[in-house]
């Protein structure tokens, strides 16, 4: 079974620079403008951020396509975190850095530039209706064991890939993870597939509305035993409406 851990990479210097190329209206902010995030303040700025920035709809250019995402509304404090990094440009020029075939992408960080990162977790929003089904966006975290209280991390998030599920295999999964699954789980993964061991630990605060064959297509990326793509996949994110 793979497990889903979160890491931050040793990233080095790259020998070159991949630019992808922005639509022409641009909804970056001049970076003095934003607050430090701690765990002390993250849920009132964020909350404040929410209500004052009601987008749902970015779109992830990637150096091999581009991926639509609706963010659910019902995850607040992840959905503002989220458009916040974007319109700060956090996302700009970094990297795909874990590609598991049938699994996940994870992305968010960068070996070019050090990103000037602040020291906070989003507070868990596990929804029972939102879950890891193909295309799902969900952030990483760090283990129970390290992260008693399950906080997301600040950045660092995931597309789910996954495969299709038969019957038998989320009973063994229910089983060894000691979860139920609603009927919706069950008609999703045995139709659409996802990576149903996921559930109940993770945050997922969106969904691929465009572009799932860019993610298949990233997902078959030739990596290194690290999981580490062999060859850079460059992003950025635009927050569209």
């Amino acid at each position: 079974m793979k497990v889903l851990r979160f890491r931050i990479c040793a990233l080095s210097i790259l020998s070159g620079l991949f630019l992808i190329a922005c639509s022409g209206k641009s909804n970056r902010a001049d970076l003095g403008t934003y607050e430090t995030l701690t765990d002390a303040n993250v849920t009132e700025v964020l909350t404040k951020f929410g209500k004052e920035n009601p987008e749902t709809l970015v779109t992830i250019s990637t150096s091999m396509g581009k991926i639509k995402v609706r963010l659910y509304e019902d995850t607040p404090l992840h959905r503002a975190n989220f458009v916040r990094l974007a319109k700060m440009g956090f996302y700009d020029n970094t990297i795909f850095y874990r590609v598991l075939r049938d699994f996940m992408i994870q992305g968010g960080d960068t070996r070019e530039r050090k990103i000037k990162k602040d020291k906070y977790g989003v507070p868990s929003e596990v929804k029972p209706n939102h879950f890891h089904k193909r295309g799902a966006l969900a952030m990483a975290r760090y283990d129970d064991e390290f992260n008693p209280k399950r906080l997301s991390s600040s950045h660092n998030f995931y597309l789910v890939q996954g495969v299709v599920h038969n019957q038998e295999s989320l009973n063994d999964i229910a089983l060894d993870k000691k979860i139920t699954f609603s009927p919706e789980q069950i008609k999703t993964y045995t139709t659409i597939g996802g990576v149903p061991s996921l559930d109940t630990k993770y945050t997922v605060f969106g969904e691929v509305v465009e572009g799932l064959e860019v993610m298949d297509k990233i997902a078959k990326v030739p990596v290194d035993p690290n999981d580490f793509p062999v060859q850079d996949i460059f992003m950025t994110v635009e927050v569209e409406e």
